[in-house]
């Protein structure tokens, strides 16, 4: 049994999660559930096996061989059944540089590229730092629930001419898991319209009973080979400053553009290091993992307990995946600046604002579950005693 209760100080570790919170202007006591990292400790064997490349103490340019390519397609085979050839896998040093990366390889300047808000913030980043046009298909939300809006996917497609979408699946901040006929509803508009999909798949680990993650690839080879699918241990098993992510590309001249594009910014590899953790993660880090959905859970229930009984002004919908819970405060009243004064300054609670995700995001904010319960029970008692006082 792995022990995700317990505390552990991540000050002055060069942490971006805590080490930030004077440069920010925060009280140095605000409870950070911010940045999407997890408080708690990788798994053992990831540990030993680190533990093992750094004893031999030489760190010089590193490739992966056949077992990497084994564990990362093996777990993917076992856990979502779908099979990915080695030769459409790219490493990168992340998924938000992959995103980047098939901005500029696939599209040019002017260019329109289509995301669906509110989300991930970087994905507005990555399109409008390079010069292409930003286009949105705002979700739909009934009753906390989150939908796609297909008649307005298709026609934002067609008005813009979109070359590139962006899908967030599982759905960050908002915990959809799409179900494989919603996949397969946005993926038959794409092809449609010769559209390429960018599948971020980063949370894909993270569901909850009842709902399992669908690779955007899997629905077909015709989707496969208009896609991207891109991977990374990172968020599964706190692997994220070790920056290995893993992207399929089926499609040859969709990946060797891409590749090229990666040669044009001088990135021929990824951290040592993180080749070592990806493949000892994905090879030992299942039942890890197993003990971390279990606990996670709890941590949910306990959240949505707490908010129902004794702050029920902030609305909750319990997420289908991920980690993150996407909180309304828009019953508080409350500016996007002052729920942002409100939240770090009264609350003494860090979590990302949701104007940041952009068109939907107004007064909502982004907690992080992934710490030990104690810590978010502490973080809710501070919420409820500053609304309590508003």
């Amino acid at each position: 049994m792995y022990q995700f209760d317990e505390v552990i100080d991540r000050r002055h570790t060069n942490a971006v999660k805590y080490d930030l919170i004077r440069a920010r202007g925060l009280p140095e006591d605000v409870i950070p559930l911010w940045v999407a990292d997890m408080d708690f400790r990788i798994p053992k064997e990831v540990s030993q096996a680190l533990e093992k490349s750094s004893r031999h103490g030489i760190f010089g340019y590193s490739e992966s061989g056949e077992s990497y390519y084994e564990a990362v397609a093996g777990w993917f085979h076992d856990y979502f059944g779908w099979e990915a050839r080695r030769d459409w896998m790219v490493k990168t040093p992340g998924v938000v540089f992959a995103l980047a990366t098939a901005v500029r390889a696939l599209t040019r300047e002017g260019d329109a590229v289509l995301i669906q808000q509110p989300v991930y913030d970087p994905y507005a980043g990555v399109v409008k730092s390079n010069k292409r046009e930003l286009v949105v298909n705002p979700l739909q939300c009934t009753d906390g629930i989150y939908t796609v809006d297909y008649a307005d996917f298709e026609k934002k497609i067609i008005e813009h001419e979109v070359k590139l979408f962006l899908l967030c699946s599982p759905h960050n901040p908002v915990g959809r898991v799409w179900t494989e006929e919603e996949l397969r509803k946005m993926g038959e508009i794409c092809l449609k319209h010769n559209v390429l999909v960018v599948s971020d798949e980063i949370h894909c680990d993270f569901t909850y009973p009842g709902h399992r993650h669908t690779v955007f690839a899997s629905l077909g080879a015709e989707h496969a080979f208009n896609s991207i699918i891109c991977t990374a241990p990172s968020k599964t098993f706190n692997l994220a400053g070790l920056e290995a992510s893993n992207i399929f590309i089926p499609d040859y001249t969709v990946r060797k553009r891409f590749q090229e594009e990666m040669g044009r910014v001088a990135v021929s590899g990824v951290n040592a290091m993180g080749l070592v953790a990806c493949e000892a993660a994905y090879r030992y880090g299942r039942q890890w993992l197993d003990e971390l959905l279990a606990y996670l859970a709890g941590n949910i229930d306990f959240i949505e307990r707490y908010l129902k009984t004794q702050i029920p002004q902030v609305r909750f919908q319990r997420p289908e995946g991920t980690y993150l819970l996407w909180l309304d405060f828009r019953a508080l009243g409350l500016s996007d600046e002052e729920l942002e004064h409100f939240l770090g300054h009264r609350a003494k609670i860090w979590l990302i604002q949701g104007a940041a995700f952009g068109e939907g995001g107004s007064g909502f904010a982004r907690l992080n579950a992934a710490c030990p319960r104690s810590v978010l029970e502490e973080a809710m008692d501070r919420l409820n005693n500053a609304v309590k006082s508003l």
